[in-house]
């Protein structure tokens, strides 16, 4: 059986070895690594990184002032990081995520604020109180508020709209963390459903190579794990992975808050899981969901940017990861207030807390007063996914829909199908009725006829001579309308491709302004 086509292999000999080197570049503050060999060290004051595959490498160098740095995403675990290049990035308040490509968290590091126990206390404490249940049943409120406008504005499905507005109705009645988890779970179910049949697109040159069950978006549960992991398809790939940028978001933002990440209040205490990250993922989850979505609607999936393993399980590519990791900023700012709100929930419970605002390092709001009743996530605009030819997956230029050999080869292709049904519309019965009608007028008109009629001086070769030439400056619908023939005889008549019936010169000769004076003149 012949291999499967996944990642595009080098068709250079081994004797002859051609190096390409990008240079890296932060975008929305983002620069992620990728590949095999990835080197991240300090040299003479400056961040070197380097990645890539074969020798398709990528290079960056950059200085402590004006890098634009605040996310390191490495996907992937081969390669070194040096501890220089930890300190590096802590003195410049950037973040290191280490990701794997299934969408799972692998490394934290970043920024960390200034811890105090009396936080972490209120934290621990917390889920034998009514403040879990308070925290726990406003994470899902602003949830399911985010589901319900994604079902009623994106797929327009106003019963499973209405399943997830009465469950979010239910938890804000809810007494226990149980009930809320519960409620949840219910609405959830609907609204997965929503997303089962959702089409998923690929350039048409991709289809040959695309699974069946890549088409569309299918179930959340993966028949690899009976969960969302190892995602069989590349529509729950990628949310995976978006998901796990937001995870990472949420760690780096409890820590710079002071918070103890693994202490949660919504999701149950495991073996390597930060619950309380987890939390807090919670209300920023529908944003992550509409912008895959417009994603889906908006622009075709390419086949080279995923590749199946040998299980069915659906990894990504690294240039995908690269776009998908630039999100980090958006996702970052959106649960910011999310985790400034649990943080002054906690403080507010802490008796003679020795400060008057709780700190607000995330959204930066200590100049005004910030009340402790709710928070709300401001919606921002994440980078735009690539515009993709829908025929062969290659980039398009803005404002366009296809790229330029697909746009010639449609368009050629058009210009046949137009021949083609004009070809089948000129011998249908009513066409051809309708020719036999003008040949019957144009008989009649050229048996009437008497040459006797026509000046003698308007003569074949006066008409070559003279009118002919005269004829291109005048109007082809004016000739087709003053003859009674069709525009594309009259164009010929006029280019003088065609010689008309004699009938004709004398209104030709009138059109173009020549007379017996100008017949005259050639005589003399």
């Amino acid at each position: 059986m012949a291999a499967t086509h996944t990642v595009s292999n080098s068709t250079q000999s081994r004797n002859f070895r051609t190096d390409t080197t990008t240079q890296l570049v932060p975008r929305h503050g983002v620069v992620t690594l990728y590949g095999y060999g990835i080197n991240v060290r300090v040299d003479r004051g400056h961040l070197i990184c380097r990645s890539g595959i074969s020798t398709d490498r990528q290079n960056g160098r950059f200085a402590r002032v004006g890098h634009g740095l605040r996310r390191l995403v490495v996907v992937g675990s081969d390669g070194m990081v040096s501890l220089a290049a930890l300190r590096w990035l802590a003195d410049q308040r950037a973040a290191f995520v280490m990701l794997e490509r299934d969408g799972s968290v692998l490394a934290v590091t970043g920024p960390v604020g200034p811890s105090d126990a009396r936080l972490r206390r209120a934290q621990a404490l917390a889920r034998q109180s009514q403040l879990a249940v308070n925290i726990a049943r406003e994470l899902i409120s602003q949830k399911l508020a985010g589901q319900e406008w994604v079902i009623r504005e994106k797929f327009q499905d106003q019963v499973v709209a209405d399943t997830i507005a009465r469950a979010a109705i239910a938890v804000r009645t809810a007494g226990t963390i149980e009930v809320i988890r519960s409620l949840e779970a219910q609405a959830a179910q609907a609204y997965w459903s929503a997303w089962y049949v959702k089409p998923i697109t690929f350039p048409k040159n991709d289809l040959g190579r695309v699974p069946s069950h890549w088409l569309t978006f299918g179930t959340r549960k993966s028949p690899l794990s009976g969960s969302p992991r190892l995602a069989a398809n590349p529509a729950n790939a990628m949310l995976n992975y978006l998901y796990a940028v937001l995870e990472s978001e949420a760690r780096l933002a409890a820590a710079a808050l002071g918070l103890d990440p693994g202490i949660g209040f919504l999701h149950v205490d495991t073996d390597a899981r930060d619950s309380l990250a987890c939390d807090l993922m919670e209300a920023v989850r529908p944003q992550i969901d509409a912008y895959l979505l417009d994603w889906i609607d908006r622009q075709p999936f390419c086949r080279h940017w995923f590749f199946e393993k040998n299980d069915g399980n659906c990894r990504l590519m690294g240039p995908l990861c690269v776009r998908l990791s630039e999100t980090a900023q958006t996702w970052g700012s959106l649960i910011a207030p999310v985790a400034e709100w649990i943080s002054r929930t906690l403080w507010s419970t802490i008796r003679n807390p020795r400060r008057v605002l709780s700190p607000t390092h995330l959204t930066q709001n200590h100049r005004r007063q910030v009340k402790a009743t709710g928070f709300h996530t401001a919606v921002q605009l994440p980078p735009q996914p690539p515009r993709l030819c829908p025929r062969c997956g290659s980039s398009v230029k803005p404002r366009k829909k296809h790229c330029v050999p697909c746009a010639i080869a449609m368009q050629r292709q058009g210009f046949l199908n137009i021949a083609e049904r004009g070809r089948v519309a000129a011998h249908t019965p009513g066409a051809e009725a309708k020719r036999g009608e003008t040949q019957r007028k144009r008989f009649v008109a050229q048996h009437n006829w008497k040459s006797s009629d026509q000046p003698s001086w308007l003569d074949e070769a006066f008409y070559v001579k003279t009118i002919r030439p005269q004829l291109v400056m005048v109007k082809i619908k004016a000739v087709a309308a003053s003859l009674g023939v069709s525009i594309p005889y009259a164009s010929l008549v006029c280019a003088g491709q065609r010689l008309p019936h004699p009938r004709h010169w004398q209104k030709l000769a009138q059109l173009a302004g020549v007379s017996r004076n100008s017949f005259d003149n050639g005589m003399e």
